[in-house]
């Protein structure tokens, strides 16, 4: 242990009419800081001050036991006399620590006695001590800053943040003041406090949505959505939500889907929130799929096609991007890649004039930079195309019509037969009985009309037709009557053979 006197003085003899004594004053100092303890003594005249020392009082177990201070472990100049050879014995630490607190005693030598004093210094050791009240505010309340030593001196002290000067000690609190402050002794500015942490909390901003991979998203691919957002506090796992299109998909900071097809594609966009605030949205992210032709479909028009008639295909799909390219097959034998034959290109495949060996089967292929799609196969059937004639309700009319007309002439012409029958009978009779013949005076002429009704049955009237005027043609028939007398004169001989004429006339009009 190294042992060393901290000072020696050798006084001058003198004259000196005090007494025996040490007058001492305990001091209070910062940790890290300089202190001077205060000291004077005095002693008899015809003394000679030869050597002053300090002690150290410290506890041990026999008791308190006091040491020089060159004999404790101590730096060079840590302890430094600061006294004189008369009465001053004061005494200076540099850079005080814990450890220096405690009792300390002067004692000094003459050439006629020793003196050590009845009484003691105490050094009490302190630190600065930061009060930053509240510590943990939200954004826009009131921050105080007090910085407390623990000694009775006034001392000059500076602030600092996170190593900054800070020029206010009451400030509102905005979260660019969140930081670790400390207070230090002007001057000594080593000499400092411990940090306190002010925390200042706010709502949540800059709330962002990524996706992952970046770049073109293709169908089948895995997505993962992430929030991310400055706040204080953080937001939570469960302080994060996922909307698609207005609609929640569901909770945490990520979000991932396996597997991602079209109906995936939408306006995403992600809610963040802490303690401080309500929701906040971040801007919206458009999930973009790409995917290769699909839902292809082939349509005719016109949907029956006649021979000689023209026809349009026309091929249609769901793509993303856009189809930007077409090609029409047409399957020239059944079963069999290779008896495809291109036969056009692009959307709408157009035959202007049908023919039998355009029928069959015909297949679109559809094609983006996503990829290649076929559509299912339609078959393309030709109707051959129908003579002028007319319908066959309207010949079958006409046919019913004919018969009915050629029944209705049957019936006449053998009425007609029997009138006349029955008149020759009734002559022959007259002539054996010496009558004359009785005429008739009015004409036996039958009309019959035969019209096509809406249902294709013909209608007959005979005698008085019923039907319009304009549907039924009427004849005038005058039938002569037997000879009138002629001026008087006698009649003629009715007995002659009478004359044959048309006295009965068959009219027959049929409209159809």
């Amino acid at each position: 242990m190294e042992s060393w006197i901290l000072i020696t003085l050798v006084t001058i003899p003198g004259v000196w009419s005090g007494n025996w004594g040490v007058r001492l004053e305990n001091q209070c100092a910062l940790k890290g800081m300089s202190t001077v303890i205060k000291c004077t003594y005095d002693y008899p005249s015809m003394n000679i001050v030869t050597s002053v020392t300090w002690y150290k009082a410290i506890r041990e177990s026999r008791g308190l036991m006091l040491y020089r201070l060159s004999s404790l472990r101590k730096p060079r100049g840590h302890f430094e006399y600061q006294g004189d050879r008369w009465s001053d014995c004061k005494l200076k630490i540099n850079n005080v620590q814990w450890s220096d607190e405690g009792s300390y005693y002067f004692g000094f030598e003459t050439t006629l006695n020793r003196w050590t004093s009845r009484t003691h210094a105490y050094l009490s050791v302190k630190e600065l001590t930061t009060v930053v009240q509240p510590s943990t505010v939200t954004e826009g309340e009131r921050v105080n800053l007090t910085c407390v030593s623990g000694c009775s001196e006034p001392m000059d002290v500076v602030w600092f943040r996170d190593g900054q000067p800070v020029s206010s000690v009451v400030f509102q609190a905005s979260r660019r003041d969140a930081g670790r402050y400390h207070c230090a002794i002007l001057g000594q500015e080593h000499v400092k406090s411990a940090p306190v942490a002010l925390n200042v909390q706010y709502a949540p901003e800059k709330v962002k949505l990524s996706l992952s991979p970046v770049g073109d998203i293709m169908a089948g691919d895995t997505v993962t959505f992430t929030c991310s957002s400055d706040a204080n506090p953080p937001v939570t796992e469960s302080g994060y939500s996922l909307y698609k299109d207005g609609e929640f998909i569901g909770s945490g900071q990520s979000h991932s889907i396996s597997d991602i097809q079209p109906g995936h594609m939408g306006r995403y966009y992600c809610q963040a929130w802490n303690n401080v605030s309500r929701m906040i949205n971040s801007t919206e992210v458009l999930l973009d799929v790409k995917y290769p032709p699909m839902n292809i479909s082939v349509s005719m028009d016109p949907p029956h096609v006649v021979e000689g008639d023209g026809v349009n295909l026309t091929c249609s799909s769901s793509a993303n991007p856009a189809a930007d390219n077409y090609t029409w097959y047409k399957r020239t034998a059944p079963s069999s890649s290779s008896s495809l034959l291109q036969v056009g290109s692009g959307q709408m495949l157009s035959l202007p004039v049908m023919t039998p060996s355009h029928a069959g089967l015909y297949m679109c292929q559809v094609r983006n930079t996503a990829g290649v799609s076929n559509s299912t196969e339609v078959q393309l059937v030709m109707v051959e195309k129908q003579s002028d004639s007319p319908p066959f309700p309207i010949l079958a009319g006409i046919g019913v019509s004919f018969v009915v007309t050629l029944v209705i002439a049957a019936l006449l012409f053998w009425k007609k037969w029997r009138t006349s029958a029955d008149k020759k009978n009734a002559m022959t009779d007259l002539k054996q009985g010496g009558e004359e013949p009785i005429y008739a005076t009015t004409t036996d002429a039958v009309y019959a009309s035969v019209h096509m009704g809406p249902t294709s049955a013909p209608l007959v009237s005979a005698q008085n037709p019923t039907l319009d005027d304009d549907e039924v043609t009427y004849t005038t028939v005058t039938i002569n009557p037997r000879n009138k007398m002629n001026n008087g004169r006698t009649p003629q001989d009715t007995r002659c053979k009478p004359e044959r004429s048309d006295d009965t006339v068959i009219y027959a009009t049929v409209v159809t």
